[in-house]
């Protein structure tokens, strides 16, 4: 008798596993749910991420503006791969290069151009290169497939 009710409350065990598979219905507070809708548009709609730039100079007073974009132009014909940042901060406008992913990348771009534009490393919010699609799908050739 034992033994034949272990074997049905098994058999009903089973019964209720085989019930689950399906669609799994997911419900909870609806402002959660909108916390969660608010975080994914503001993901989406922000398009930098923490990382480092070189601050080559800070400038205010008279002719602040001027001075600022005249660098920024002047390392941009310099260096055209690196991109150059005027954010004015009042009263200074800041000429800041580059989007380093850390501070290690930022120290070494330092030190190449320390010899023509003094400068330090701050933190900031930079513009990341979008990912290449190669870096994320193997090759055809490279999984084995033909």
């Amino acid at each position: 008798m034992k033994r034949f009710l272990t074997l049905l409350a098994m058999l009903g065990v089973g019964l209720v596993c085989l019930a689950q598979q399906g669609h799994i219905t997911f419900t909870g507070d609806v402002a959660a749910a909108q916390m969660v809708e608010k975080h994914t548009e503001l993901n989406n709609r922000t398009k930098t991420i923490p990382g480092y730039r070189v601050q080559i100079a800070s400038f205010s007073g008279a002719n602040s503006k001027t001075s600022a974009f005249n660098l920024r132009d002047r390392f941009t014909l310099d260096y055209p791969t690196i991109p150059g940042y005027i954010v004015f901060d009042e009263p200074n406008f800041k000429v800041k290069v580059g989007d380093f992913r850390t501070r290690l990348e930022a120290y070494a771009f330092l030190q190449q151009i320390k010899e023509t534009y003094k400068g330090y490393i701050i933190k900031d919010n930079i513009n990341p290169e979008p990912p290449v699609q190669e870096d994320y799908a193997p090759d055809d050739q490279e999984s084995g497939e033909e």
